[in-house]
């Protein structure tokens, strides 16, 4: 008979998830996720493979439960309202005083905070992800005749793209949320139209 798991596997992922983010992905030890999450470095081992295979299992709950709230702003009805939605929204994640400042993503990316090249190959990977998601809206946009003929959408989505993980280094430096505001309508004003 199997010993039952002692531990809930989602709420380890959301305490690691915690960790991660404040910490990135370098400085968060072994010690500190088995410590936190209250098992065993062998439970760990069972559980996650290793802490390298737990960290993809945060980035899928990352980026489904929070980054999802953003990535729903490619439902609005034109092109300058998906990127405002998506860059207010990034602001309010990335600003929120409930969880660690930045976007957990760009803060493990940094040099020196995921030395990994398989890390560095998820990261790149969850950005062209959503770099596609958000050409391929821009595109239907522009054939919709919502952005100009001459505008380039894969250009435009590199550039909301930027500007996301410049917001989630201001936050991560203090900037606040309504600073964060002001900067989009800033960066709004350039919008092709």
């Amino acid at each position: 008979m199997a010993r039952p798991r002692v531990f809930e596997i989602e709420r380890a992922v959301e305490i690691a998830t915690d960790l991660f983010w404040r910490n990135g992905y370098e400085r968060t030890s072994l010690a500190d996720l088995t410590q936190a999450m209250g098992i065993t470095p062998p439970s760990f081992y069972f559980a996650f493979g290793s802490k390298e295979g737990l960290f993809k299992k945060v980035l899928e709950h990352y980026m489904r439960t929070r980054l999802g709230y953003a990535e729903e702003a490619l439902n609005e009805p034109t092109a300058r309202g998906v990127a405002e939605q998506m860059l207010l929204r990034l602001a309010d994640l990335y600003a929120d005083p409930g969880y660690p400042p930045g976007c957990l993503a760009v803060n493990c990316s940094l040099p020196g905070h995921a030395s990994t090249t398989a890390l560095q190959h998820e990261f790149a990977e969850v950005r062209e992800g959503r770099r596609r998601r958000l050409r391929d809206r821009l595109e239907k946009a522009q054939a919709a005749g919502d952005l100009p003929a001459d505008c380039d959408p894969d250009q435009l989505a590199e550039f909301i793209l930027l500007f996301d993980s410049g917001m989630a280094l201001a936050a991560r430096s203090g900037a606040t949320r309504e600073e964060l505001h002001r900067t989009v309508a800033t960066a709004l004003k350039a919008w092709p139209s």
